[in-house]
């Protein structure tokens, strides 16, 4: 009997302009697909607007349409790619100014005070999931800082997605995930300094949830969310 073949760890995106290295045949295949065309997105190699061409994804990643157009329902339903009847596929367009403005809007009203609750009720077994979610376990750099930025997008998202969880309040959780917030704003730029500046925030909301300062985990995610706006708000000004 042979031994199965192992599997794939990770898809690490390649520098710009470099061959696209082919998704090898695996049990996780259709989740592998879909992590390769998010972490495209995300790093802003397919842009937003762009058409996405099946039969493309097809030779880049060698395997089959059906793993492809799984996955692409699959983001189509996390708001990332629009299918047009008769048309197909794209990337979904950027978000606008307005709708920028009006998300951190929300986040404001709802993410310190949620903050401020998962403090009050904040057990070992939830830090000890939030800090593992919080991406501060893992910050050394590496030479594929767009895949780097691409995991981390994802990972911001969970966080403040378990701290909502924590914090005991489902609407807020489903409102908040509804929008699909996080996977929007980071589309608008990739730089590293999003990366490195967020993660100094996510550890200073750690610190709150530990010593169990319900007041000083409102502050810091405040000023968490705050400092998210002014980093990408230049992205409008192109």
């Amino acid at each position: 009997m042979r031994s199965p073949k192992p599997l794939i760890a990770s898809f690490h995106l390649s520098e710009p302009g470099a061959p696209e290295p082919p998704i090898h045949r695996a049990a996780s295949l259709a989740e592998e697909v879909y992590e390769a065309i998010f972490a495209r997105l995300m790093a802003l190699k397919i842009a937003p607007g762009s058409r996405i061409t099946v039969d493309n994804l097809v030779r880049e990643l060698a395997v089959s349409q059906t793993p492809i157009r799984e996955a692409l329902g699959r983001l189509e339903g996390e708001g990332l790619v629009v299918k047009t009847h008769l048309v197909g596929y794209s990337a979904a367009p950027q978000i606008t100014r307005r709708r920028f403005e009006e998300l951190y809007e929300l986040r404001l009203l709802l993410e310190p005070e949620a903050a401020h609750r998962a403090a009050q009720v904040m057990t070992e077994a939830a830090l000890a999931e939030l800090t593992e979610a919080a991406g501060v376990m893992h910050r050394s750099g590496g030479a594929d800082e767009r895949g780097r930025y691409s995991r981390f997008a994802r990972q911001d998202a969970v966080f403040h997605d378990k701290i909502v969880a924590v914090a005991g309040n489902e609407l807020i959780r489903e409102t908040l995930a509804h929008q699909h917030t996080h996977f929007h704003i980071f589309r608008l730029m990739f730089h590293a300094r999003v990366t490195e500046e967020a993660l100094d925030e996510h550890e200073a909301i750690l610190a709150a949830f530990a010593a169990r300062d319900a007041d000083a985990a409102r502050r810091v995610m405040r000023t968490h969310i705050e400092r998210s706006y002014a980093r990408l708000l230049p992205a409008f000004d192109s």
